[in-house]
C-alpha cells in the first residue's frame, strides 16, 4: 500500500468520530470522563459508546451514554445488539435510551455468545441479525442507525456477496452509514467500496481506524476477526513491545498516513476505536490538522 507522507495533509476537510466502551469500575469511569473531556475538544460528529449482552453491562451502558449527554455538548450514539436478548428486551433497551435523549444507534448483531468463531443462535423471539434490528429500530422512530461494514467480509460470511447481500438488507431497512471493521491495507479498503457501490449501495461507507497501542494484541484481535496485517505494518513494530513511548510515536504516524492517504483518495469521514484512551486519537488529529477546541469556541465556529 502506497502510503501518503505526513508532510501531506489531507486533502479535503476530515470528519472523525470515536468509540468508547462503558467503564467496568468507579476507577475506570473517571479516567473514561478524562478521554471524553479531551475528545470533545477535537469536535467529533459523535461519540458511539459499546453495549453487552450482559444486564449488568446494559446498565454501565446507559448510565455511560447518560452521563456523556449531561456533562458535554457530544452527540451520542448507543451500540445495540441482539445477542441474549428478546425482541421486547431490546426493545426496552431503546425505550430507555430514547428518554435520555438518544436518537443515534449502532446497530449490530453482536458476538455470539461463547465467543468469535461460535455459531450464533438468537434467543427465542430476539432479532436474528443487524437488519431485523435496523427495521426494528425505524419502526420505532426515524433514527440515525450506523452499521458495520467489513472491507474483508465477515469471518462468517461464505463470500463478498453474501457479506455485500446483507449490508444491503440493513441499508433496505433504512440504515444511515456504515463503519468498517478496521483495517491496515487502504487498497483493499478502495476495491471493498468499488464493489459496494456496484452492489446498489450508497450510504456513507466509513473507515473504522485502530491505532496500534500494542501490536501483539492487535495483531491477535485482528487474526479473530479476519483483518490482515501487511508485513510492512509488523515491520514498523518489530521490537518495540517494551518500548511504549517510541510504539505511541510509531502508532500515531502509522494511523496519520492511513487516513491522509484514504483522504487523497476521496474519504472524509472516519471512525477511531480509541481503547478508552485518548493520547492517540489527539495526536493523529493533531497530525492530520485537527486542533483541540474549548467545546463553547467549538459550537460558535
Amino acid at each position: 500500500m502506497a502510503l501518503a507522507k505526513l508532510s501531506r495533509l489531507p486533502s479535503r476537510a476530515v470528519n472523525v468520530s470515536f468509540e468508547l466502551f462503558p467503564p467496568a469500575s468507579d476507577a475506570a469511569e473517571e479516567g473514561l470522563f478524562e478521554t471524553v473531556k479531551r475528545l470533545e475538544k477535537l469536535s467529533p460528529s459523535f461519540v458511539s459508546v459499546t453495549y453487552g449482552a450482559g444486564g449488568s453491562t446494559r446498565e454501565r451502558t446507559i448510565r455511560t451514554i447518560k452521563k456523556i449527554k449531561e456533562e458535554t455538548k457530544l452527540e451520542v450514539a448507543a451500540h445495540l445488539t441482539c445477542v441474549d436478548a428478546t425482541k421486547d428486551q431490546v426493545d426496552g433497551v431503546v425505550r430507555d435510551l430514547w428518554k435520555i435523549g438518544v436518537k443515534r444507534f449502532v446497530a449490530l448483531r453482536g458476538d455470539p455468545c461463547g465467543g468469535v468463531g461460535k455459531n450464533y443462535e438468537a434467543k427465542d423471539n430476539g432479532y436474528n441479525n443487524a437488519s431485523e434490528l435496523v427495521a426494528g429500530l425505524k419502526a420505532f422512530s426515524n433514527f440515525d442507525i450506523s452499521v458495520a461494514a467489513y472491507p474483508e467480509k465477515h469471518p462468517e460470511s461464505a463470500d463478498f456477496q453474501t457479506d455485500l447481500d446483507m449490508l444491503k438488507r440493513k441499508v433496505d431497512n433504512g440504515a444511515t452509514r456504515a463503519m468498517t471493521q478496521f483495517f491496515y491495507d487502504n487498497d483493499q479498503f478502495e476495491s471493498y467500496l468499488e464493489k459496494v457501490r456496484r452492489a446498489g449501495i450508497y450510504i456513507p461507507i466509513v473507515p473504522g481506524i485502530l491505532p496500534i497501542h500494542h501490536f501483539g494484541k492487535v495483531a491477535n484481535f485482528a487474526g479473530r476477526c479476519g483483518t490482515a496485517i501487511p508485513q510492512w505494518l509488523a515491520d514498523r513494530f518489530d521490537g518495540l513491545d517494551d518500548d511504549p513511548q517510541t510504539r505511541s510515536l510509531v502508532a500515531a504516524a502509522v494511523a496519520a498516513e492511513q487516513v491522509a492517504d484514504l483522504s487523497h483518495r476521496g474519504v472524509s469521514d472516519f471512525h477511531f476505536y480509541t481503547m478508552n484512551r485518548a493520547e492517540l486519537p489527539v495526536a493523529i488529529c493533531r497530525l492530520l490538522g485537527i486542533h483541540e477546541k474549548n467545546p463553547v469556541d467549538a459550537i460558535a465556529a
